[in-house]
């Protein structure tokens, strides 16, 4: 009879499995040695859970172990299951019945003859609503019921459920991620290998985001004789016009559970079925609302419970709108970023909370509220005035809300995507106003793709030649060269200059701006003469069309400081830095981000100059202030620290200058990236101050790797190109350092707050 029994309890059978090696390495060494512990494999439908787990069954059976597979269907079921489980391992029928007599719990007498045999596996699969496992109104982690750490073999429970409060202790959850290309292209070549080659198999996993079950179904179909797609590239073509068709949405046995969870499209409602069963019913409209929004982790703070209430029509409280976030956590239909703190070059002190969805699910949620939603106008319109609202209150909260602004900068570009004209400038503006705050944090990144969709829509709306088209323009080119992409920048700052003046004339404040940024982009990379003549003109028509005290006047005089002193007038250029500075405190606070530049500047000047005790102390005072005030990996406050290291180094003070210039360069190369001029400019300086610590080997060998890349970067005849080639061939008798950091000058000089148009 236990034989008879017993044969219900087999797993399914699978030949393979891809990509999960690192998982069944895990499992098989607590199938060893399960220490009081049991293992719950954790994640959204369609990850491929029950599929390691009968993976695991194959090869615990074929090392002779006792295998038994329960399927999770209702408590009565799973307890008639159990029972099976005991009596082939041996539970005496007196035991059992004096179980059913209520002489003792069912459940402690199942798991004390688990105890009495070794080397057994047991599945439960698809424990999806642990709260139903019992015993009734108990939790699964008080280990009284059918899931227990107990027994001498492993168990092991399959489950959407992944958190650990569910389990408890004993629970050693095992969440699956998305496959990886290669793995997943192996999986469709498996079940489609006449489809193409495995480059275009790997593509289409691509496509597919490595979603197990996907996978799966795109290989059979395509493997079915009477399929219309035959091949990886056509099914991966066909998703981009009938994606519903090939998910899914409407299999005709979607209504039962069983099949749904096979169905790319309908597994993920039977989670948000389960939620709304435990009464959150608002995980759906949630889903659905994230589903809306780019392929990018989104801040939580964007979604509010208002913006729920217009979208649903209902009241929404702040309570309800956390329970249903903690619940699609919960059942993996949404994740966390990998590295939440690592959200911006410039992100400040503070962490900003944030989701991300599986592509599919997003992609999938985005049809299915097409599906069941008549007026999407209403989604797009809330979702509208949310995104607006939140760029103005990272504006308002200045450093605080830098973490939000880098979030929200992938969502902001669907606001360009309303056709409404009456909206279409309101939206633009809200971009811009976004790309500002981006630049002030110094995520030029970020802000380059916002400038560019904007130029995109704005050029195809007004005209290329519109006064907004041409403002667009310049702040890509400002943004380019922030990034670190100077010659495609200096090229669209000099486009925009000859634009401007036909257009405007040539004292026109938007032409005035223009100019003043093309003469910052040539004297940052080393075009001192140029922008020498470049800035004394717009000095001169700033001071007369702005007045002398204007914030873009003072910025063309501090930036004009920078060109004397990049020319060789360093007393010049201490005068007149002196002088921006004493002006800028008085009209812009002493605190004020262009203060601190000009503070900056001047102690640059004076470190050239030969007055280096001054230097040194305005140096520490900047590197302190920007810090406090911007973040201490603001490419402001690595200029500063950057400065500071070859003053301390022109001082004789070499092994600190040494220690301070290392520690920037790899903040440099971490933030920035290893190719960045501001990067390659502290590797220079770095070798400098290493040749006048002693340290040759070291310093020769930085200068060989600067050389190469400054040549392939920035030109064989750029400037600093040429700088560093001189070191190279001048470094045993090297003695006075001379600054390599106008790229960061330049970034500070074009802070929005005086150089914008």
């Amino acid at each position: 009879m236990a034989r008879g029994r017993q044969a219900s309890l087999r797993p399914p059978y699978v030949e393979r499995v891809r990509g999960r090696e690192g998982e069944l390495a895990v499992l098989a060494g607590m199938l060893d040695r399960p220490q009081g512990r049991f293992a719950v494999l954790c994640a959204a439908g369609g990850m491929g859970k029950t599929t390691v787990a009968a993976r695991l069954a194959a090869q615990a059976e074929a090392a002779g172990r006792q295998v038994f597979w329960v399927r999770w269907r209702d408590g009565a079921e799973l307890a008639q299951q159990m029972v099976q489980v005991a009596l082939a391992c041996g539970l005496p029928e007196a035991e059992l019945e004096a179980a059913r007599a209520g002489q003792a719990s069912l459940p402690d007498v199942v798991w004390r003859q688990l105890g009495r045999v070794r080397k057994w596996l047991l599945v439960v699969d698809n424990a999806d609503e642990p709260q139903e496992i019992g015993p009734a109104g108990e939790p699964v982690a008080d280990y009284r019921g059918w899931i227990r750490p107990g027994g001498r073999g492993l168990l092991v429970v399959t489950s959407r459920d992944g958190s650990q409060q569910t389990w408890g202790p004993c629970a050693r959850l095992l969440p699956l991620e998305p496959l990886p290309v290669r793995p997943a292209g192996e999986v469709l070549l498996d079940a489609a290998p006449a489809a193409g080659t495995a480059e275009q198999a790997r593509e289409l996993a691509a496509r597919l985001g490595g979603l197990p079950l996907a996978l799966h179904a795109a290989g059979a179909y395509l493997a079915g004789p009477t399929s219309r797609y035959r091949t990886f590239a056509a099914y991966r073509d066909a998703l981009e016009v009938e994606p519903g068709f090939l998910w899914g949405a409407a299999h005709p046995n979607a209504s039962r559970p069983q099949f749904a969870r096979a169905v790319v499209r309908h597994t993920w409602e039977v989670s948000l079925d389960q939620l709304a069963g435990e009464g959150n019913a608002l995980a759906r409209p949630v889903l659905r609302l994230l589903a809306l929004l780019a392929q990018a982790p989104v801040p939580l703070s964007l979604i509010t419970p208002d913006l729920l209430s217009v979208v649903t029509g209902h009241d929404v409280t702040a309570v309800a709108l956390d329970a249903a976030f903690a619940g699609l956590h919960r059942y993996g239909l949404l994740g966390l970023p990998h590295s939440p703190g690592s959200i911006s070059p410039a992100s400040g002190s503070g962490e900003e909370a944030q989701v991300v969805l599986h592509p599919l699910i997003r992609e999938i949620n985005a049809v299915a509220l097409t599906a069941e939603t008549s007026d999407l106008a209403v989604w797009h319109q809330a979702l509208a005035e949310r995104l607006t609202t939140a760029v103005h209150e990272a504006e308002q909260r200045g450093r605080a809300g830098w973490p939000a602004a880098v979030l929200l900068a992938p969502h902001l570009p669907l606001l360009l995507d309303c056709a409404d004209p009456r909206t279409a400038p309101h939206h633009r503006t809200t971009l811009n106003d976004l790309a500002q705050v981006l630049q002030e944090a110094g995520a030029f990144g970020a802000a380059r793709l916002l400038h560019e969709r904007v130029l995109d829509v704005e050029t195809r709306m007004l005209g290329p030649e519109h006064p907004d088209t041409l403002t667009s323009r310049n702040d890509l080119g400002n943004a380019l060269f922030g990034m670190g992409e100077p010659a495609e920048a200096i090229r669209l700052l000099r486009q925009i200059l000859e634009d401007r003046t036909r257009i405007l004339g040539p004292v026109h404040p938007d032409t005035l701006t223009s100019r003043n940024d093309l003469a910052c982009a040539l004297d940052g990379t080393g075009e001192h003469a140029e922008a020498l003549g470049l800035l004394r003109q717009t000095l001169n028509d700033r001071s007369r069309v702005l007045g002398p005290e204007h914030p873009h006047t003072l910025a063309s005089r501090d930036s004009l400081g920078l060109a004397l002193d990049g020319m060789g007038e360093h007393a010049q250029a201490v005068r007149m830095h002196r002088r921006t500075l004493a002006d800028r405190i008085r009209v812009l606070g002493p605190e004020h981000p262009l203060t601190l530049l000009s503070r900056h500047n001047l102690a640059g000047a004076l470190t050239r100059a030969g007055e280096q005790m001054e230097a040194e102390q305005l140096l520490r005072r900047a590197l302190n202030d920007h810090a406090r005030i911007l973040g201490d990996e603001h490419p402001h406050t690595l200029a500063s620290r950057d400065s500071l290291g070859l003053a301390l180094d022109g001082m004789g003070e070499h092994a600190q200058a040494v220690r301070l210039l290392r520690q920037n360069l790899e903040d440099r190369t971490r933030i920035l990236s290893p190719e960045h001029p501001d990067t390659l400019a502290s590797r220079h300086n770095l070798a400098l101050a290493l040749t006048r610590a002693g340290e040759q080997a070291e310093a020769m060998d930085l200068l060989r790797r600067t050389l190469d890349d400054r040549a392939r970067v920035l030109g064989v005849e750029h400037p600093h190109t040429l700088s560093t080639r001189n070191a190279l061939e001048t470094a045993p008798a090297m003695s006075t350092p001379r600054t390599q950091s106008r790229w960061g000058n330049w970034r500070r000089r074009r802070n929005a707050a005086a150089g914008s148009s």
